[in-house]
């Protein structure tokens, strides 16, 4: 669009055209560095079309914003922030087409708020959009044309669309790439937490144990975790917990966590106060309002004493050797929450029961329908492997799920503390 009654004629530059567009071309799709290439393609590109001063500008990706990411001439402009509409650049994106501007002073959408901060006088305009399939990137600005009448013309129009055409293409192409890296960046970095996270796992032993746990990450990296300790004096500590919140930040909290519990257990006997310890810890150096709900404890198979606490976890299932359940309900806040609290203990000495553990992501999870499983349902899954060996049932009732048709988007973590004397 040309603005007035701006005409010029085409005139006979091909040749030296096409060596320029070459040229600049070649370089755009040779290089992945797209400050470095558009730096040195807008100095050429002033010079080449005879301006005073040249700029590219660029959407920001919310579209709230143009921003100069690139200048030449006497004034840097670099970071100047434009709304998306404004001046004869916002044009240029909203309606994405070429726009001459032959006396700005005569043009109600210059934006003469830049010159003034600036100190610049601009007298003419060409403006050419980066656009790529359509899209309209940002664009191109060529200020004041040194020839006699300052004028830029259909020649410099049809130029600096082309090669903005270019300079889009390689912008499109570069951030690509960089995407490309940081997924592949963070992929590695996924891979690598996990690694860690099953490094903190309990290994099973080669001999038959009272505890046995099994964890499903939805993800890469899973917020759930469980673990389980044989300690010197004949005792097993056991904990399963899930971290509030996904990806990384619930994959380090939960490391930081499950360290913190296996380094205590050694030494505690109650599992009150080693949540309380654990707890006060997380509350002094936890932050984004994060928090773990946990169910831990210690199993004496001398005994057959179970002494269990649980912080804000749903209800471990306590299954009696006749066949009927007890829930062991939350008595206490999440870990993380509130410093300086306690966390009662309920001590169960049984003889044949099993307790079971899991987190949020079996209940909550849904059939075909999208009816979830919920309690009840845990506990037909439970029924369905109760024959298996303990060392079997945890992968029976993942097996009958998923037979089932069940699924979730959470992370799903089961753990049995089989009591049988």
């Amino acid at each position: 669009m040309i603005d007035d009654d701006a005409a010029g004629l085409l005139d006979a530059r091909p040749d030296r055209a096409a060596v320029f567009l070459a040229k600049l071309t070649h370089e755009f799709a040779s290089s992945l560095h797209i400050d470095e290439t558009l730096r040195n393609a807008i100095d050429r590109f002033m010079a080449y079309l005879n301006a005073e001063a040249a700029s590219i500008f660029l959407l920001e990706e919310d579209g709230q914003a143009l921003v100069c990411r690139e200048c030449a001439g006497p004034v840097d402009i670099r970071g100047l922030r434009l709304a998306p509409d404004q001046g004869i650049v916002g044009q240029t994106v909203q309606h994405n087409e070429p726009k001459i501007v032959r006396d700005v002073s005569n043009n109600p959408s210059f934006a003469a708020v830049v010159d003034a901060d600036t100190g610049f006088a601009t007298r003419s305009i060409l403006c050419a959009p980066l656009s790529v399939r359509g899209q309209c990137l940002g664009a191109l600005e060529l200020l004041n044309k040194r020839t006699a009448d300052g004028l830029f013309d259909l020649n410099d129009m049809q130029l600096a669309t082309t090669v903005a055409s270019a300079a889009a293409l390689a912008i499109h192409n570069a951030r690509m790439a960089l995407e490309l890296v940081e997924q592949e960046r963070v992929r590695k970095e996924l891979e690598l937490a996990r690694q860690i996270q099953e490094s903190l796992l309990p290994v099973a032993g080669s001999g038959p144990s009272p505890v046995h746990g099994l964890n499903l990450p939805a993800r890469e990296v899973s917020g759930d975790f469980y673990d389980y300790l044989h300690l010197g004096d004949g005792r097993v500590y056991f904990s399963l917990a899930d971290v509030s919140g996904k990806g990384m930040n619930a994959a380090l909290l939960m490391a930081k966590t499950t360290s913190l519990l296996r380094c205590l257990a050694k030494q505690a006997r109650d599992p009150g106060l080693l949540l309380a310890r654990v707890n006060d810890e997380l509350c002094e150096t936890s932050t984004m309002g994060m928090f773990v709900t946990i169910i831990a404890g210690f199993f004496d198979p001398a005994s057959g004493q179970v002494a269990i606490a649980n912080a804000g976890h749903q209800p471990a299932l306590l299954r009696h050797a006749a066949g009927d359940y007890a829930e062991l309900a939350a008595e206490a806040p999440p870990l993380g929450v509130l410093a300086g609290i306690e966390f009662p203990v309920s001590r169960l000495p049984l003889d044949g029961a099993s307790i079971y553990l899991y987190t949020d992501g079996l209940s909550e999870s849904a059939d075909e329908n999208g009816t979830p499983l919920e309690t009840a349902g845990v506990v037909q899954m439970i029924e369905s492997s109760v024959s298996l060996p303990p060392a079997n049932r945890l992968t029976g009732i993942v097996e009958n799920w998923r037979q089932d048709g069940f699924t979730t988007h959470d992370d799903i973590t089961l753990m049995l503390v089989d009591l049988a004397r």
